[in-house]
């Protein structure tokens, strides 16, 4: 990854201006995903790309955790706190 590619991961998981992390916020409020999306009024495209991603991680044989927690959140199976608690009693392993 170069500059560019870092500046940007760190814009999106930190920036006041990045539709991913206001869509984030806003579930981790409680809204729908439905909600949180209209309330942005642009495409936040994590939101679309999370699903594609684990399709293909699916495809190839990558396990992919936080992603497949993501795309649970994101299609109404997983309340935030228990994504969370999900994520945070995994075994730690090599990654």
């Amino acid at each position: 990854m170069g500059l560019s590619g870092l500046g940007d991961l760190v814009l999106t998981a930190t920036g006041d201006l990045s539709r991913n992390r206001k869509v984030g916020l806003l579930l981790a409020e409680g809204k729908s995903l439905e909600q949180a999306v209209t309330s942005l009024g642009h495409v936040a495209e994590g939101v679309y790309s999370a699903r594609t991603v684990l399709a293909r991680a699916r495809q190839v044989g990558v396990e992919m955790p936080i992603t497949e927690t993501v795309v649970a959140l994101l299609d109404g199976q997983l309340p935030v706190t228990e994504a969370v608690q999900h994520l945070m009693v995994r075994d730690p392993r090599g990654e």
